[in-house]
């Protein structure tokens, strides 16, 4: 028998039993389809991580009190020890090395914000004028906390986006007096509405100098020192030279820990990385039991289609034109449901995109031509076994049957 004749042959073969046919089809599809919308999830969130620490320079240098150790704590603390704090001194040692471009120290808290008769808790950011092209915050209005001395034009405030619309709904918040815990502070710029960028919401929060942030929340340590070096080729070597400088500062200890952005977006790459792949794996499991669905019902086949194979061979048809057949009805199917899948599941990543703009979920090529193709694989290796007792069967024996 001619290709053709047999493509088309059982084309028909297919056509003619739809609700089986659409059956297999549907498992097909569902498999490829839960891969390619799986994998896109998984990189979606991998683009949205490297996004949103793109989005936070790509030169920066975090560094925290306490020295990270595989045990996943600071060595001492079982002696009852704690790690060294961090100070302004240190922050201002930092900024004189010379691959730093500048430096940002840092306090967080909690503390209650008090203007034209309203009262909520804000997050409150302590840090420099540096912190704002740090961390590629913008300032909608007004100007960012002063560098000249001075109580009066020191007791500044910079205002979130969400927060300036609240307390100010009628008109500009720049030139207001606020109350932040139990200090008073002059609004001195509100911020550009950013959103949130690594599960921290610029537009809630408030900025005030360092001094004061100490002085509010009664403490002399810093919660960790930002650094943005010159260049990115600068951040090995501004990494040592900051361990070095803060082992000589703390008396020899190594009591600090020295991240770099670069190494902490190389972990999350490869951890949502093998999250892909683990989902991915997990989908194509319904690709092998839609293979299994396709052996099942090619055997009833064989079974139901024992007068038809029979009279095959009578004509003449040889055992492997009749396996070729089987195959070929494999082969529409297990085709159809892969093209299907594929559809199906780009539908899907196009309706969390539009669910989620923030979301990336773009199915990787691999994952949707590999969909495909372990569909068609799968099909094919499943109609094996049916192909081959198709061939096997007796004419006589099978014309005879009933």
């Amino acid at each position: 028998m001619k290709l053709y004749d047999m493509l088309r042959f059982s084309l028909q073969t297919v056509a003619s039993y739809r609700t089986r046919s659409l059956l297999i089809v549907l498992a097909m599809a569902i498999g490829v389809a839960a891969v390619v919308v799986l994998t896109a999830l998984g990189e979606g969130a991998r683009q949205y991580v490297v996004r949103q620490f793109t989005s936070i320079g790509t030169n920066l240098i975090v560094v925290l009190p306490g020295r990270a150790e595989t045990s996943g704590g600071f060595p001492g603390a079982a002696l009852g020890e704690t790690p060294r704090d961090l100070t302004l001194e240190d922050a201002r040692a930092l900024g004189h090395l010379p691959q730093v471009r500048r430096y940002a120290p840092l306090n967080v808290g909690v503390a209650e914000l008090a203007a034209s008769a309203r009262l909520r808790e804000v997050t409150v950011l302590g840090s420099t004028a540096d912190v704002l092209p740090i961390r590629h915050m913008d300032l909608a209005q007004g100007s960012f906390l002063s560098r000249e001395k001075g109580m009066e034009r020191s007791a500044q405030i910079v205002l979130g986006a969400k927060l300036a619309r609240e307390f100010f709904p009628q008109g500009s918040a720049v030139g207001q007096r606020v109350r932040l815990g139990d200090r008073r502070f002059l609004v001195s710029g509100v911020l550009e509405p950013q959103g949130e960028s690594m599960g921290f919401n610029s537009d809630e929060i408030v900025i005030i100098p360092i001094d004061y942030a100490q002085a509010l929340f009664n403490t002399s340590s810093l919660f960790r020192i930002l650094v943005e070096t010159k260049s990115r080729g600068d951040l090995a070597s501004a990494k040592d030279a900051i361990s070095e400088i803060m082992k000589q500062r703390h008396d020899g200890e190594e009591d600090v820990t020295v991240i770099t952005q670069d190494a902490v977006l190389a972990t999350f790459d490869r951890i949502l990385q093998a999250l892909t792949l683990g989902v991915a794996g997990i989908a194509a499991i319904s690709l092998a039991v839609a293979g299994i669905l396709v052996m099942n019902v090619m055997l009833v086949a064989v079974s139901q289609r024992t007068s038809e194979i029979g009279l095959l061979k009578a004509i003449g048809a040889p055992s492997a034109d009749v396996h070729h057949l089987f195959l070929a009805e494999a082969l529409w199917l297990s085709l159809a449901g892969g093209v299907a899948g594929f559809l199906l599941g780009q539908l899907g990543s196009l309706l969390i995109r539009l669910a989620y703009p923030q979301l990336p979920a773009w199915p990787p090529l691999w994952a949707s031509i590999g969909g495909v193709a372990v569909a068609f694989l799968t099909g094919v290796l499943a109609s094996l076994l049916p192909a081959a007792r198709a061939a096997r069967l007796d004419p006589v024996q099978a014309l005879s049957r009933k």
